[in-house]
């Protein structure tokens, strides 16, 4: 193998180093990419010989694998099965149960990637890791996911993880190695390795064929006696490198005996490469084990024990491609005579060329099976295959629409909707087209297209609200989401006239007992769910009066008997966001974060950290919500979901524009902006951002402007604009057009009569201090204070007291002025607001007071911190140990370790105990 790396001295040393940072306890990521034959292979080999002293686990990507979910997992960690009893119970149910260990554990498939992060640092622990995955292009979806999910997060445990892949394999975030073709010099000398002394002429021909590549250079040269044996393998310039090896393979089998090409080509689509398996099938095919050992002898494959690998993953792919279909079928068959289980039924349905039902089935329950480990993507295709096979148009439509539903629920969106177009042809079922409905509304939020679906859910709805009216209330709120954040009033009051019709039906079967199916179970939470979706439709037509009350009473009746459904509980909380109720939208939110947590289900965690990251920014605590976009940005990379990018970025740009940030603010909005999944909600969100940016800097005509436009926008309904009618008033009132104020006053009046919370009377009386007459202002910032000390949105606080302040100075009672002025000076100083905190700096100069100079957030000791490290430190300083916090946190124990070592020195402490003399919840 030494002499495939001529050339690659520089990859060697990277690879090197990767390895020698692992025996240091460092861990490191690399992926190496190439087209086939380029030497990705070679280098995990010297990978390998570079490893002494460290534990090298193997696994490499068969592409008749590809189907089987985990596969290339459980090739990684079987020689360690044994050591699953180290991992925490209900990661090691998980990986027991996606390696077919146990029965399936049907938790959430991010589980498992946990788990085999635990795994690699325990073993770490013992002795530094290697592991190296070959060919990952072809590696199962599942096994994809769970690598990955480990790869990013190894930090501090002496792990080093090398992927080779071609194009294909999705590794976003992981830093690569690109392997070029061999230069002149390099490629030549590899050539005089291999064949030395052939003729100037037939050694340019063969350097001219190869491009640069090893592994063509060495087939191409392998056995050549003269130049016109080389152009009968392959014609000068007829095929692309690749092929030209694939001809080369193509060619030396072609030179096997009949029968010893088709046990070549059994073990091809046999995948494992069990000897036992393959011989079985030979043999039912009428070949011997001779026929195989007489295609390891041509140097195709090698035999090794009980098992057979292929020299190269371009022999497997000439044996199984260069033979004639019906070879093929009848390879697959004589294979599902001797395997059982999943196995039995991929090669059954492969052979199968007609419909069958018994296949189908068979198909179907492996597809099961898979859902019930985790992997989504494998049961849809295997869903897909089933309904092909199906001769019944019903069973068809019904294993189709089953593959619809796993394809999006695995992220697999453009997938999921050719499958939904496919179903909804088969079938007029309205209880199928139901489910199908929920499908393409999920599509199109994941698109960042969701105008439109709320119709599409509530034709979908309606025809089912008697045979099953808790899936019809389901399909309501998805629809009511949609319609409101995209700003489609109109399709909002449909969907509120249908979900009235359900809440009568629900009122009059009685408050308690069940649905009769359905996702919701509870006849009370569906009635008060189908209530709030009647007062969206009020708030949407400006009658606050009408509709902020319902909603109070539904977050008041799910904060004292919290909602079974998860849909519900997302509901509630996004009401309770809307109704500026930080405090329970916070509670509610972090507790669904903490459920989640704990059933180790990461890939709900974005959309509940994004909504109590709302809450936290809210309530002024930029810290915790800092931390908590940062993890939910990670995860939401993890799991696919990419249209949460634009979302979180718009919560994150009012903390930039609140810290007067003006770079970081406007980069966030633009992200938004460019965010093609991004709806309307965080456009405005992201627009009230820069207004609020251009406020604090005292550019109140542009702050006007933006206001504005997003209060006569399409989602003016929405918390944020309705949070920013506040400030268009203070924008219109420093601008000198306090007429243009008028009428925003008053809608936010009258939405802050209605929401009932005491920071946004305070906020009204603010707005009237500055509208109303001069002699009548002190009054109502006196009383605003007042209710500020309440404790909600210090920020809101800090800002009335700048403004009364400022005014008391201007009626000359400095010293009157000084205290509220401190107070907004402390709180802006300990946001790190600094465009704020220097007018009110400005202020309190003005009355004659002496103030230090701005030291920005320099005196704040938790800001030191990373997001991670402030996460882990606050765990900590609640007493949950190491495991229990990189078990929430989706972490190995030994970078926990590691961000606390780190962490002590920043805050001049030495252990846990002493943390407990810090606020850490802010």
């Amino acid at each position: 193998m030494q002499t495939m790396l001529r050339g690659r001295d520089a990859e060697r040393d990277r690879i090197a180093r990767l390895i020698a940072e692992a025996r240091a306890g460092r861990s490191g990521v690399l992926v190496v990419r190439g087209d086939a034959g380029i030497g990705k292979t070679a280098l995990l080999n010297q990978a390998v010989l570079e490893a002494a002293g460290l534990r090298v686990l193997c696994a490499t990507g068969v592409e008749a694998e590809a189907a089987l979910p985990f596969a290339a997992l459980q090739m990684l960690v079987r020689p360690v099965l044994s050591r699953l009893d180290v991992l925490p119970g209900a990661q090691a149910y998980a990986l027991r149960g996606a390696l077919g260990l146990s029965e399936a554990a049907g938790g959430d498939r991010l589980l498992v990637g946990l788990a085999l992060l635990t795994l690699l640092s325990e073993l770490a622990g013992e002795q530094p890791l290697l592991c190296l995955i070959d060919d990952a292009h072809w590696i199962d979806p599942e096994s994809a996911e769970a690598l990955l999910f480990a790869a990013r997060r190894v930090d501090a445990e002496g792990v080093a993880v090398v992927f080779a892949a071609r194009d294909g394999f999705d590794a976003r975030g992981l830093p690569e190695l690109a392997l070029d073709r061999l230069d002149r010099e390099a490629a030549t000398a590899l050539l005089a390795e291999h064949a030395p002394g052939l003729a100037a002429p037939l050694r340019d021909r063969i350097l001219q064929e190869s491009a640069g590549n090893p592994l063509a250079l060495i087939e191409l040269s392998a056995g050549v006696s003269d130049e016109e044996h080389v152009g009968q393998v392959t014609p000068a310039g007829a095929l692309p490198v690749g092929r030209r090896v694939l001809a080369v393979f193509g060619a030396q089998i072609d030179r096997l005996p009949q029968r010893s090409r088709l046990a070549l080509v059994v073990a091809a689509a046999e995948g494992t490469g069990d000897l036992g398996t393959v011989l079985q099938a030979v043999r039912n095919l009428g070949a011997s084990a001779g026929d195989l050992e007489a295609a390891e002898r041509a140097g195709l494959l090698r035999i090794i024990g009980s098992s057979v690998a292929f020299r190269h993953p371009l022999i497997r792919a000439a044996a199984y491609q260069n033979v004639a279909l019906t070879t093929r079928l009848a390879v697959h068959e004589a294979l599902a005579e001797v395997v059982d289980g999943d196995r039995r039924a991929l090669h059954r349905a492969t052979a199968a060329v007609v419909p069958d039902e018994h296949i189908a089935a068979e198909l179907e329950h492996a597809a099961e099976r898979a859902r019930a480990r985790g992997a989504l993507s494998t049961a849809a295709l295997m869903y897909e295959q089933a309904g092909r096979l199906s001769p019944d148009q019903v069973q068809r439509a019904r294993r189709t629409i089953r593959a619809a539903q796993s394809a999006i629920t695995a992220g697999l969106t453009e997938h999921a909707d050719a499958l939904t177009e496919r179903a909804t042809a088969l079938t007029g079922d309205p209880l199928l087209h139901a489910g199908l409905a929920m499908v393409r509304a999920s599509v199109e939020f994941e698109r960042g297209t969701p105008q439109g679906t709320a119709q599409y859910l509530i034709d979908n709805a309606a025809p089912i609200t008697l045979a099953d009216p808790g899936l019809a209330l389901t399909l309501l709120v998805i629809a009511a989401g949609n319609a409101w954040s995209s700003g489609e009033g109109a399709a909002l009051r449909k969907v509120a006239a249908l979900a009235a019709t359900l809440e009568r039906s629900f009122g009059a079967a009685g408050s308690d007992g069940d649905v009769e199916s359905g996702f919701y179970t509870d006849r009370a939470e569906a009635e008060a769910i189908a209530a709030a979706i009647v007062a969206l439709s009020h708030l949407v037509n400006g009658d606050h009066a009408a509709g902020l009350p319902i909603l109070r009473a539904l977050v008041a009746k799910a904060r004292t008997d919290p909602f079974e459904s998860l849909i519900a509980r997302i509901f509630v909380i996004t009401m309770a966001l809307l109704l500026g109720d930080d405090e329970t939208a916070a509670e509610l939110a972090a507790a669904d974060v903490s459920r989640v947590r704990r059933r180790g289900q990461a890939g709900a965690l974005p959309g509940m950290l994004q909504m109590l990251a709302q809450a936290q920014v809210m309530a002024a605590r930029h810290r915790d919500a800092t931390a908590t976009m940062t993890e939910a940005m990670e995860l939401a990379r993890d799991t696919g979901q990419s249209h949460r990018a634009g979302r979180i970025a718009a919560v994150t740009a009012r903390i930039a524009a609140i810290e007067g940030a003006e770079e970081r603010c406007r980069e966030l909005v633009r992200a938004v902006q460019a965010d093609s999944s991004s709806v309307a909600e965080a456009a405005a969100a992201a627009d009230c951002a820069l207004g609020l940016l251009d406020l604090g800097f005292g550019r109140y005509e542009e702050a006007m402007r933006r206001f504005e436009e997003a209060a006569r926008g399409s989602v003016r309904h929405t918390a944020a604009v309705v949070f920013a009618t506040a400030d268009l008033v203070e924008a219109a009132v420093g601008a000198g057009a306090p007429e243009r104020a008028a009428e925003p006053y008053r809608r936010f009046e009258e939405w802050a009569a209605a929401s009932d919370r005491p920071w946004a009377a305070a906020v009204t009386l603010r707005c009237r201090a500055m509208l109303g007459p001069a002699e009548e202002a002190g009054g109502h910032y006196e009383r605003a204070v007042r209710l500020h000390e309440e404790g909600e949105r210090p920020f809101e606080r800090a800002r009335t007291e700048l403004l009364y302040g400022a005014w008391l100075r201007r009626a000359r009672r400095r010293s009157d002025a000084r205290e509220p002025l401190k107070s907004a000076l402390k709180i802006f100083e300990r946001l790190g607001a600094v465009p704020w905190a220097d007018r009110a700096r400005a202020e309190l100069r003005a009355t004659g007071e002496t103030v230090a100079p701005a030291d920005g957030r320099g005196q704040d000791v938790l800001a030191r911190l990373t997001p991670q490290e402030l996460q882990i430190v606050r765990l900590a300083a609640s007493g949950i140990s190491n495991r229990d916090i990189a078990a929430q946190l989706f972490l190995s124990h030994r970078t926990v370790e590691y961000h606390l070592y780190k962490a002590y020195p920043k805050l001049g402490v030495t252990s846990r105990t002493e943390l407990t003399r810090f606020d850490l919840n802010g």
